[in-house]
Order: structure tokens, then sequence, then C-alpha cells
């Protein structure tokens, strides 16, 4: 037999497995895992109580195909709780459930048009998204569809903001006036960085002169504070503007396992993405979607569940933030929402030349810090390669909160790890 797709080598997250393995065999203890960029807890009490009663409910409705049906009218309370944005107050605008955000991104392009053989064909199709990020889009986009990605740098001399100056740079650069679509991750990951009014207004503005589709993977607007503006709530004052923006519960709700989310955007999109939607996937699991339309019934539960988390990963972040900055680490952005921060990549640390030492000399630096870090300390992250707009690189690492860092036994083992660091930029 032969492999149709070639094996490309381990991927980063199973990199990071290994090392952990490898660390914790050394040292004889757990690592100090803040690469995880899943929640460690799990939903509210009331939505596990409401999932039960609603599995155990033999209507067929629950336990058949959902398809785009809005099982107990989940969509609008879910994007309304997220965005502040009622859609039917809207008529040029729709929204629908989605098994999650992932697989709905992947098929955005699809629903651009780009499999036309009439239309917008692969080899003319321009997409631009951007790094570093949680780079599905970029996937689809050039692996697996075979399409153009230009990429939108974000940069840690301006916080990692959406800077629309940037993203006109590389089209320039590219020698192309417009791009098919803009896909942006906001709040980021890794740049916990939410986006403003003024921020989506000049962008929106630039895709309306040029006729570009605009979506925004929100996974993290739930974890946000009031410094972070939702696109839909700009975005809806734009009737001819098309776009579309995507929530879910994994974050929100700590129920990554529940594969549920919705999508909002101009009628037209929408529409284009339910016809692709509708030969990839037959939608949520429905009793699922009908315990959280129960649980969003009630706003005041579902706001309260969303402070409490909220209010947790805020704790956990200004612990961990306040001793990676005195151990010397140079932030690449503040942290505005989510569970993660992201820091610069030293040239020296532990008291070695990340360059000259025979541990990590052929490594590129990113990797490199991470992986003598993780086997002198422990203390594992994500380690990402960021443009610089120039051609260049910029060696970032990932350090998320997604455990329990505020238990005493972390951070005795956790600020010891620090002291030794002595990183030199």
């Amino acid at each position: 037999m032969t492999r149709c797709i070639p094996a490309s080598g381990i991927n980063l997250f199973q990199l990071i497995y290994v090392l952990i393995r490898e660390a914790e065999e050394k040292t004889g203890l757990p690592a100090l895992d803040l690469s995880l960029g899943n929640p460690d807890t799990v939903p509210p009490r009331e939505v596990l109580e409401l999932q039960a009663r609603h599995a155990a409910d033999p209507a067929l409705i629950l336990h058949t195909y959902a398809e785009d049906n809005d099982i107990g009218g989940f969509a609008e309370p879910m994007i309304e709780l997220h965005t502040g944005v009622r859609p039917g107050d809207h008529a040029h605008l729709d929204c629908v459930p989605i098994p999650g955000i992932k697989t709905a991104g992947a098929l955005i392009p699809l629903a651009c048009g780009l499999h036309l053989p009439d239309g917008k064909r692969r080899a003319d199709f321009r997409v631009a998204s951007n790094l570093p990020a949680y780079d599905v889009i970029g996937t689809w986009t050039t692996s697996f569809l075979a399409a153009e990605r230009i990429v939108w740098p974000l940069l840690p001399s301006s916080g990692m903001r959406l800077e629309v100056k940037e993203l006109e740079r590389a089209l320039n650069e590219k020698g192309e006036e417009r791009v098919d679509l803009v896909y942006v991750i906001r709040p980021g990951n890794p740049a916990a960085v939410g986006a403003t009014a003024s921020e989506w207004k000049e962008l929106i503005e630039h895709c309306l002169e040029r006729g570009t589709r605009l979506v925004n993977d929100a996974a993290y607007v739930g974890l946000a504070g009031e410094q972070h503006v939702a696109l839909a709530r700009v975005a809806c004052e734009y009737p001819d503007l098309e776009w579309i923006e995507m929530v879910s519960v994994s974050k929100s709700f700590s129920d990554p396992g529940a594969r549920l989310g919705a999508l909002v955007g101009s009628r037209d999109f929408v529409e284009d993405f339910r016809l692709v939607k509708g030969n990839t996937e037959s939608g949520p699991v429905p009793y699922v979607m009908r315990a959280y339309a129960d649980f969003l019934r009630n706003g005041d539960s579902a706001r309260r569940a969303l402070d409490e988390r909220r209010e947790l990963y805020d704790r956990r972040l200004a612990y961990v933030v306040e001793k990676l900055n005195l151990a010397g680490l140079r932030p690449a952005c503040p942290t505005d929402a989510g569970f993660f921060t992201l820091w610069e990549v030293p040239r020296r640390v532990l008291g070695v030349s990340l360059a000259d030492d025979p541990r990590t000399r052929d490594l590129p630096p990113h990797e490199a810090f991470n992986r003598l870090v993780i086997s002198e300390t422990g203390i594992v992250g994500v380690h990402f390669q960021g443009p610089t707009g120039k051609g260049g690189a910029t060696p970032l690492i990932r350090y998320g909160v997604c455990t329990d860092v505020l238990a005493p036994e972390f951070q005795e083992r956790f600020e010891r790890g620090l002291q030794r660091l002595q990183p030199e930029y």
C-alpha cells in the first residue's frame, strides 16, 4: 500500500507532549505545563444537568441529525450574549448553529466560491490571514485547497494588533490590490489581544473598497472584557459588507467536547455557508444544543457563568504575567482576553547562548528556548515563530494558564525555575 498523503513529520503539539514526557522522566516530577490551550474546568452544573435531562429524552428531534436546524432557538441568544447583537433586529443578517469553529472555519473558503470552475478558481483565489496564529485557515487554504494565502503579520512593535497598513503593505509586496477573503482571530491565539471599534471600522472600509469578505474567529470573545469589541457590533451597521463572525461554547463555558457554536453574518454569506455545510457535516449534537438553548434563555445564569470563568483566568493571568515579567522576559503584547500570554524569546537563557550551546545551536531560536527551559526547569510553553513584516522571523513563546497556577506546590517550583532563567535579549 502507498500513502496518498506523505508524512510530514511530527506536528508542534505532538512535539510538546514528547518534551513533557522526557522532562518528567528526567526529574520524576510532573511538568509545569503552561502549554495547554484547553480549559481545565468543566461546564456549569446547570448545563450538565440540562444535557443529562435532554440526553434521556426519547424525542426523535434530540437524537437525529440536527443539520442547520436551530433547536430550541439556540443561535440568536448565543450570538447576543457574545457580541451584544441580536441578529433578528437586522433584516440583512442571519445566524446558524455550527459544530465548532474549527470545522466551520475550514469551510469558509468554499463558501467564498474557491471551488467553482466559473467563479473564484483556486489559482486566482487569495486569502489574507495573520501570523503568528492558530493557523487552521492557512493549512486549509494552502495545503488542502491549493490556493494562495498572503500573510498579514502581527508585530510585537505594535502590540500584535490588527494594523490595516501592514495588511496593505503585504498586498503591495505580492503585487495584489485585493484578496477574496480576510480571515482573522480576535481575540487572538497566541496573541491574546482584542480589537477596538476603530480597528474594525478601518478594516471594514478596506474590505468594502475592494469587495473582500471578512471573517472573524471569535472563540475567545466570551473571556474578553470591555476592552474588546466584537466584529458583529460594528459590522451590523454596514449592510453592504459581506462578513461572518463565529462563537463557541468551548472556551466560554469550558465545554470543547460539546462541539457547539454559532455563526452570524451578512445574509448572502451565511446562505453560501449553509450550502457548503450541508454537504460536509450534519450539525451539532441536537440534545446538547437544546441544553444550551435552555441555559441561554436565562441570560443572568449564562452571564454569571461567563463572568466566573473570566475572573478565574484573570486571577491566574495576573500571577503568571507578574512572575514572568519579574523573571526578565519581554512581553510580545498585553493579554486582553482568553488565557494565553505571549513573550519574545531572548538570545541567552540559563547562562547559555541559544545560538552557540551544543544543545540548541542547530535549532531555531523559539524551539531551542522551549526545549532548554523544559529540560532544565520543567516549565512548558508552546513556541511560535512570527513574521517581522520585513522578511524575517520573530521567535516567540506562549504560556497559558489552563492549569492551577495558583496552587502553592505549582508556585513554589515555578518561581524557583524562573529565578534560574536570567534572560538576555
